[in-house]
């Protein structure tokens, strides 16, 4: 029990390091959350900074799911362990007690967590939501999609119970981050990715 409350402090301290933060102060003297959708994240630097600045804390978040789940395997010797740790770490980045509980919407730290213990569903949702997000230039829709299709995945892998049912919570921590994208897609009003810098 004290290994998995460990991971679980561990995951979420991981998650607290915000690269869309940093990216922003060295690279442009801004602080991220007050700019374009105000979002501690990878599509708002990309928006706001452009697509190197993007990159960049697109590749630190997912190593952030990377790091913490490798650890959790690493201090519980179990999957369930790992997955406990990369959700936390999940929460950390949506949640940061350090950047007052604003944050990220957590879809590329939850892939880092799939890259390390599930890499052929990792490989399937690349193949199926980049496409998606290059077609529709919706990445929220993109993001949705990862979201729903991860449990169903596990599920058709025939994964264990307690591995599904946590798949379902990165599902619905994802959905639930991306409420409002929801609500826009259905009205018709969300913001397409552009491939240009829009600027501060």
């Amino acid at each position: 029990m004290v290994k998995y409350i460990l991971v679980v402090v561990i995951g979420y301290m991981i998650g607290n390091f915000a690269s869309s933060y940093f990216v922003g102060k060295l690279m442009a003297k801004i602080d991220i959350r007050e700019h374009g959708s105000g979002n501690a994240g990878a599509t708002n630097i990309f928006r706001v900074l452009g697509a190197k600045a993007g990159t960049i804390v697109f590749i630190g978040d997912i190593l952030k799911g990377i790091l913490a789940t490798a650890i959790g395997l690493w201090i519980t010797g179990d999957r369930v362990g790992a997955m406990l740790a990369g959700i936390m770490a999940v929460v950390g980045h949506n949640w940061p007690v350090l950047l007052n509980f604003k944050g990220g919407k957590g879809i590329a730290s939850s892939f880092g967590l799939i890259i390390v213990l599930f890499p052929k569903i990792a490989l399937i949702l690349f193949a199926v939501v980049v496409p998606l997000m290059l077609l529709t230039r919706y990445v929220s829709l993109g993001s949705i999609t990862a979201a729903v299709l991860f449990p169903v995945l596990l599920i058709a892998y025939q994964e264990p119970l307690k591995i599904i049912l946590l798949g379902f919570v990165v599902a619905l921590l994802a959905i639930l981050r991306h409420k409002d994208n929801l609500v826009r897609l259905w009205e018709g009003k969300e913001n397409k990715i552009s491939y240009k810098r829009s600027g501060r």
